[in-house]
């Protein structure tokens, strides 16, 4: 088996049997993110005690790559603390984002890379993320995909 196989086995095994997937009894870090063109909908759920992520969970409804996505950043934050969170969130976005030649070891996240290639699905792998920044910095309001992109244009042109 090759790595391309593995990764893809990786995906639909999350996709298909996602971790974490429950609403936590007392989360004190949530967010709710959409994403309009595929239907892709999340609430996340954090539960920090002392700047540190104890318990992760998701709810929602969405494509296999979304679910994917949000089954695989829960597992990778448990543990981590709110800049470890955020340092992870920005690696994540490097990897689908862009084409950098220096590999970012993400462990089993790096399975998402192959997404890349494929530019619609890249909102639904970075769903969870977004909503997970905006749980991160207490946001109230949904996230949503078309309005992150339209932030990520606006600001590549100044």
């Amino acid at each position: 088996m090759n790595l391309q196989d593995l990764y893809q086995e990786l995906i639909i095994d999350h996709g298909t049997h996602p971790r974490n997937c429950r609403t936590l009894c007392n989360p004190n870090c949530s967010a709710k993110g959409y994403n309009p063109l595929c239907g892709d909908s999340i609430q996340l759920y954090l539960s920090v005690e002392q700047e540190k992520i104890i318990e992760a969970s998701f709810q929602g409804s969405g494509c296999a790559i979304s679910t994917a996505s949000a089954s695989l950043m829960t597992e990778a934050l448990i543990g981590k603390t709110l800049n470890d969170a955020q340092k992870l969130f920005h690696q994540f976005q490097i990897l689908l984002t862009t084409e950098d030649s220096t590999p970012l070891d993400l462990g089993k996240l790096s399975a998402l890379s192959g997404v890349r290639a494929f530019p619609m699905r890249v909102k639904c792998a970075t769903l969870p993320w977004h909503t997970l920044n905006a749980a991160l910095k207490n946001e109230t309001k949904t996230v949503v995909t078309e309005t992150i992109e339209k932030t990520m244009i606006e600001t590549s042109n100044e």
